[in-house]
């Protein structure tokens, strides 16, 4: 509707977790509200029956075999400025109303592959499998500009990690020799939950690079994805970035930068990150922390959100002067390595003391019983605020009460009392986002009790 689109290109259906998804249907519905819309084109996929509207709907196959037999099959691209916009993405529902980040033609391109070529160590050849949802800014960015920007060969699959069993992407990435895997804490997470057994039978000889996206790792995970994927022979990238930063940012470089489990490590030639207190003084040296900006434009940069300039200037801009300002914690060790703690606004006050919630779920997580956890504040009579978990196991507890004080113990030897949570609820599922993301923002109004206003979900 934004962009007042007038094609689609979309397919009869897909497959996901052995259901069919009727994308045609979801098509339909919307274009109610969409008027712009002349022509949707509809790749076969699924053969499930369609709709099709006359004089708008059409067959991919149809059009394909119409411009082969004209005899002239040649479509020139399109000439386009370096400004122009190249699409509109929106960010995810985690932080409540979306904005469409706008990417440009010239910037954006040069970033994603500046960086994939880069981080990746791609060598030409190399096969480069990104499991990421295309829809999201890390399809965009390492499905489809950065690897064949670089002339790269991209892999994409249908479906989720765990179907038809968690063994996929290990088959995957067998049968087509994939060189570079990249992938979500989430889903590591998830497939450590089935234990070793997928990984049998699966050589892996042809991996050199494994990478991580989209939230920060623990160092549980990171070491299971180092040591049972890798066989400890392929560095792990670690990549911060953002979808308003169009590539990362934050990163090691595969085989140059040495590593270290659950640290994003060191900014990219080019990327000058900054550590500011909550004053919006620069904090100097390592050993430091404090919100992380970026000092200086980049090419791959937000250029505006989708008719509504002024929310990019005050939501990137105007927190702190002449920095683009991320939203993010940050760490500075003595090393002077980077690690992201997590969103500002996921930062606790406890007693005076402030925690990220990255640090109690990396705490929680350590738990053998545990598969995955979030962690919240909610207000609290005497500590301000109280420390929510919403923790998934891996089998139902046969004394629930037990296990959540196992899980206090485990937080409290790990990082001290202080961040024992005070509400720990065993759930079977996470709010997330398309791209893996937590949400939060419902797992705060559930905590408080707000169960009428959870917003866009």
């Amino acid at each position: 509707i934004d962009a007042q689109a007038a094609f689609i290109i979309t397919c009869d259906g897909a497959f996901r977790g052995g259901k069919q998804i009727p994308l045609k249907e979801v098509i339909d519905d919307a274009l109610v509200q969409c008027p712009f819309v002349q022509r949707v084109i509809v790749l076969t996929r699924t053969r499930t029956p369609i709709s099709m509207i006359k004089g708008r709907d059409v067959w991919w196959e149809d059009e394909i075999l119409k411009v082969e037999t004209q005899g002239n099959p040649d479509c020139p691209a399109e000439e386009m400025d370096a400004e122009d916009p190249l699409f509109i993405l929106y960010t995810s529902g985690s932080t409540g109303k979306p904005k469409g980040v706008v990417h440009t033609v010239a910037g954006y391109m040069v970033w994603t592959c500046y960086t994939f070529v880069n981080v990746f160590q791609y060598q030409p050849g190399d096969i480069h499998f990104c499991t990421a949802d295309i829809g999201w800014i890390t399809g965009h960015s390492y499905i489809v500009y950065g690897p064949l920007c670089a002339g790269a060969t991209t892999l994409m699959f249908e479906g989720i990690p765990t179907w038809p069993d968690a063994g996929r992407f290990w088959e995957i990435t067998d049968t087509y020799k994939a060189n570079i895997l990249y992938t979500a804490p989430t889903a590591i997470r998830s497939l450590m939950s089935f234990g070793l057994g997928p990984l049998q039978g699966k050589h892996l000889h042809s991996l050199k690079v494994l990478g991580t996206v989209g939230e920060p790792i623990n160092v549980e995970a990171w070491n299971w994805y180092n040591e049972e994927v890798g066989k400890e022979k392929c560095p792990v990238v670690d990549t911060w970035w953002q979808t308003e930063t169009g590539g990362i940012m934050i990163s090691n470089l595969a085989g140059v930068t040495p590593a270290k489990a659950a640290f994003a490590t060191l900014p990219l030639p080019g990327v000058q990150p900054v550590i500011v207190d909550e004053n919006g003084h620069t904090v100097e040296g390592n050993g430091v922390s404090g919100n992380l900006c970026i000092r200086f434009p980049w090419p791959g940069m937000i250029r505006t959100t989708y008719g509504d300039h002024e929310r990019c200037r005050l939501n990137y801009f105007a927190t702190y002067e002449n920095m683009y300002f991320t939203g993010d914690g940050c760490l500075r060790d003595e090393e002077g390595y980077y690690r992201i703690t997590g969103r500002v606004d996921d930062v606790l006050n406890v007693s005076g003391h402030r925690i990220g919630t990255a640090e109690v779920e990396n705490a929680i997580n350590m738990h053998a019983g545990v598969v995955e956890s979030a962690v919240v504040g909610y207000p609290h009579n005497i500590k301000g605020q109280g420390i929510y978990a919403y923790v998934i196991l891996q089998h139902a507890a046969h004394d629930e009460a037990l296990t959540r004080q196992d899980i206090a113990h485990t937080v409290a030897r790990i990082i001290g009392p202080i961040a024992k949570p005070d509400k720990v609820q065993f759930v079977t599922g996470l709010p997330k986002t398309r791209s893996g993301k937590i949400m939060r923002r419902i797992l705060r109004k559930i905590a408080e009790g707000e169960l009428q206003h959870l917003g866009d979900t």
